[in-house]
C-alpha cells in the first residue's frame, strides 16, 4: 500500500520541482549574469591600467577624429529586425579591450555593464550597445552617446529599471581614459521613429540611455538624458559607495527570506515524513497485536 501511494505522489513531486525549477531560472540566470559582467567590467579596467599614456593618447584622438566626422543624424532604430543579425560593429575598434569599448554604471538602480560597439542582437543579449552614428563615449564638446540594452530580458537585468531612474540622479560611462559623469536632466518616451532628441546639441555633451518600453510590450522608447557634470572623484566614489552598499543589504535580505522559506519547506518535508512513518510502524504494531491474538 506504501509502495502504490508513492507511486501516485511522484508526479505531483515532479511537477512541484520542475516548476520551481522553472521559478528560479530567472534568478539563477541573472545572477549568472551579474558575475560574468562585474567579471568583465573589472578586467576592462584592469587591462586598460596596462595601456601606455601615448596609446591611450593614441586611441581617444582616434575616437575624436571619428566623432568630429559625424554627421548629426540618427536614421535607424537600435531594435529594428534588419539590425538583428548585424555582425560586430569594427568603427570602433580603437576603443576596444577584449571587445569591450568600455561600461555604463548607473549606480541608483546598481547596474554596471559593458558596453559593446554596435545594437546587433548578439551584443543587446549581453551587454549594453553603443548605437552607430552617434557620438562614441568619450565625452567632448558638441557630442551626443547614445547607449542602449534591452529591459525585461529573463537572463538579465540590463536596462530593466531605467524606468527607476529619477531627474538629478548621476551616471558613469568609463572609458579608456576617464570616468565621465553625467546628471540626468530628461526623461521621455517617444515613438521608435522619432530621433530627434538624439541629435547633437552644439556646445553640449549629451548621453542618452534608451531602452524599450512598456515592458515585453515594446511600442515607444525610453530616452534618459544627462548632461556632462565634473567627475570628483571623492564626491562621486562615496555616492557610488552608498548605493553599492544599498543594494548588497537589499540581496541579503532576500536571501535571507529565500534561506527561511527553505528551512520552513525542509522541516515541513521532515514532519510530514516523520509522521508518515509513525503510521506506518503504528500499523505495523496493530497488524503483529492482532496476528498474536
Amino acid at each position: 500500500m506504501a509502495k502504490s501511494k508513492r507511486k501516485r505522489t511522484w508526479p505531483f513531486k515532479l511537477i512541484f520541482i520542475l516548476g520551481f525549477l522553472v521559478l528560479m531560472y530567472p534568478t539563477v540566470s541573472r545572477l549568472y549574469y551579474r558575475v560574468e559582467s562585474t567579471q568583465q567590467v573589472s578586467n576592462f579596467d584592469s587591462e586598460k591600467k596596462k595601456l601606455s599614456d601615448e596609446e591611450v593618447k593614441r586611441r581617444i584622438d582616434l575616437a575624436q577624429a571619428f566623432n568630429d566626422s559625424l554627421v548629426n543624424s540618427v536614421s535607424e532604430d537600435p531594435y529594428a529586425k534588419e539590425r538583428h543579425n548585424k555582425g560586430r560593429a569594427e568603427y570602433a575598434r580603437m576603443l576596444e579591450l577584449h571587445e569591450q569599448i568600455g561600461h555604463i554604471q548607473i549606480p541608483s538602480i546598481d547596474v554596471d555593464i559593458p558596453i559593446r560597439a554596435g545594437t546587433s542582437e548578439d551584443v543587446l543579449q549581453v551587454a549594453a550597445g553603443h548605437l552607430e552614428g552617434t557620438s562614441l563615449p568619450i565625452g567632448g564638446n558638441s557630442t551626443h552617446t547614445v547607449i542602449t540594452a534591452h529591459s525585461g530580458l529573463p537572463t538579465a537585468k540590463l536596462f530593466s529599471d531605467l524606468k527607476n531612474v529619477k531627474l538629478g540622479e548621476r551616471f558613469y560611462i568609463h572609458n579608456l581614459k576617464e570616468t565621465i559623469a553625467y546628471e540626468v536632466d530628461q526623461i521621455l518616451v517617444v515613438e521608435p521613429s522619432n530621433f530627434s532628441d538624439l541629435l547633437i546639441v552644439p556646445g553640449h555633451d549629451y548621453a542618452t540611455l534608451l531602452t524599450c518600453t512598456p515592458i515585453m510590450i515594446n511600442t515607444h522608447r525610453l530616452l534618459v538624458r544627462g548632461h556632462r557634470v565634473p567627475y570628483d572623484e571623492a564626491i562621486d566614489d562615496t555616492f557610488i559607495l552608498s548605493n553599492k552598499t544599498h543594494f548588497k543589504y537589499k540581496y541579503m535580505f532576500m536571501g535571507d527570506i529565500a534561506f527561511i522559506v527553505l528551512m520552513l519547506l525542509m522541516i515541513y518535508n521532515y514532519k510530514r515524513k516523520t509522521k508518515r512513518y509513525v503510521l506506518i510502524l503504528k500499523n505495523h504494531e496493530d497488524k503483529r497485536g492482532d496476528g498474536n491474538e
